[in-house]
């Protein structure tokens, strides 16, 4: 039985959300799965993402195969890089303690990178909604007291001459 890491889609039309799900692959899309892993919203900026990294885990290492979806979204969850640094325990690469501290060295980066984009993009979102600020006009008495200047001193607008008309 294959079995797939996929997204099993609820909401209503045209406000999806979905639920993270390890599911045979021959199931339908919104049909029966084995477990759920978490959930993901598009809607929200930045997406929404809960996702339970021990399961997925355990799935991945017994073979489960992520959509491309899924991928993307655990390897922004860091499960994929977890999965890396476990591959290189088994290997004799390093130990389990030094794979668990560039782990959380990078999970911790991860996040205050993740926290900054969050946080301008709320500053750009208060700044869009805050209301046109407008000066009021101040109207000074010494304007109101000159008289307009009479016509006969206003510049007159010359005509163009017939000889300056060039004939086609």
């Amino acid at each position: 039985m294959a079995v797939k890491m996929r997204l099993q889609r609820h909401g209503s039309k045209k406000r999806p959300f979905y639920f993270i799900v390890v599911a045979d692959a021959r199931s339908p899309r919104d049909g029966k799965f084995i477990q759920k892993l978490g959930s993901y919203n598009p809607l929200t900026i930045p997406a929404t993402i809960q996702i339970d990294r021990q399961k997925a885990l355990d799935w991945l290492h017994k073979g489960a195969q992520p959509t491309d979806t899924v991928r993307r979204i655990l390897s922004f969850k860091g499960v994929l890089y977890l999965k890396h640094l476990l591959r290189g325990v088994t290997l004799g690469l390093f130990d389990e303690a030094a794979a668990m501290e560039k782990f959380t060295k990078w999970s911790g980066e991860h996040d205050a990178e993740f926290a900054k984009r969050q946080e301008s993009h709320k500053k750009t979102r208060t700044s869009s909604r805050q209301p046109i600020r407008r000066v009021p006009v101040k109207e000074t008495t010494a304007k109101a007291t000159e008289p307009a200047p009479p016509a006969e001193q206003a510049p007159e607008r010359e005509q163009p001459s017939a000889e300056t008309k060039t004939e086609e």
